[in-house]
């Protein structure tokens, strides 16, 4: 490794730390690099990034090469690893003193917007790296599972819960009845809606984020949330959507959440899931899996009673 520069000691520190967790996780050379973009301040660039990876030792042979992957990735990306810190930064975790629930979601709407205007990729998975292939094959792998699990088929209505910039729209328009996508960034919706003119089963909307009363009780067979409950349950309203999730979905539907919160406790997300499915009567069909080989999100699956 070469020397850290001054004030940058911590930042290396947080590296290794991250690039650890990340190896005992099995995750992807992507997903790795989207952690680090997250968690390692801007002290250290991509370059510095791939000589920590380099020096990170390893008794199995296979973890070092998964450390050398790494490093030759962040250096293939040199050119937009700040852009997916800038992209990761562009959205504020933070809740301010005080603030309340609607003001959570307009100030992630703004970030949002931010978010896609540095890169439409990275603001809806930042494992993508900005690469508009990496983010298709990923969308592809979701897809996939959703497949196998029955959730697709040609007469269901479909309800995606923030679409960001239309990937599910274009994956699964063609597989389904039809499919209505909600999302409270404007700027999003905005690269959606280029992305998915052609598809007349294809309806977008930006809502207030706050709750679904916009759909009528019992009017989608399936409602598909990809990392936007972890900002419901940043904004306290995640219950709120559960509970209009049930509302909404007709007898026999399946709600997929993909990523329920960015705790970093699956216990704690269980806990929350297991006590909505036994007060809505709906049934876990998919309890805290992780199915993906190209993403780290944590799928839970549940079918609306009924069936």
């Amino acid at each position: 490794m070469t020397a850290p520069r001054p004030g940058s000691v911590d930042e290396a520190a947080a590296a290794m730390r991250t690039l650890e967790i990340s190896m005992i996780d099995g995750v992807s050379p992507e997903v790795a690099l989207a952690r680090l973009a997250v968690h390692v301040d801007t002290g250290i660039d991509a370059a510095d990034l791939a000589d920590i990876a380099l020096t990170m030792r390893s008794n199995d042979s296979a973890e070092r090469y998964w450390f050398k992957s790494v490093a030759a990735l962040l250096l293939r990306k040199l050119d937009n690893f700040e852009d997916l810190r800038a992209a990761a930064a562009a959205v504020c975790h933070d809740i301010g003193e005080g603030e309340m629930s609607a003001a959570t979601v307009q100030r992630l709407a703004s970030g949002f917007d931010g978010a896609a205007a540095i890169s439409p990729a990275a603001s809806v998975q930042l494992s993508s790296l900005g690469d508009e292939e990496i983010l298709a094959a990923t969308t592809a792998e979701i897809v996939g599972w959703l497949e196998g699990h029955g959730f697709t088929g040609s007469g269901k209505d479909i309800l995606d819960i923030g679409c960001g910039i239309g990937r599910f729209e274009r994956a699964l328009h063609a597989m389904v009845g039809r499919l209505v996508g909600i999302d409270i960034s404007s700027t999003m919706l905005a690269i959606a809606g280029r992305q998915c003119a052609s598809f007349a089963n294809v309806e977008l909307r930006q809502t207030s984020g706050l709750d679904l009363t916009d759909f009528a009780d019992k009017s989608f067979d399936g409602i598909l949330a990809v990392d936007s409950f972890p900002y419901l349950v940043l904004a306290g309203l995640a219950e709120r959507h559960l509970s209009e999730m049930a509302r909404v979905l007709r007898p026999g539907g399946m709600a997929a959440v993909l990523n329920y919160s960015y705790r970093g406790a699956v216990a704690l997300d269980r806990y929350d899931i297991h006590r909505f499915a036994n007060a809505s009567g709906m049934r876990i069909i998919v309890d805290a899996e992780m199915p993906f080989s190209r993403w780290d999100g944590t799928a839970f699956l549940l079918r609306a009673g009924g069936t």
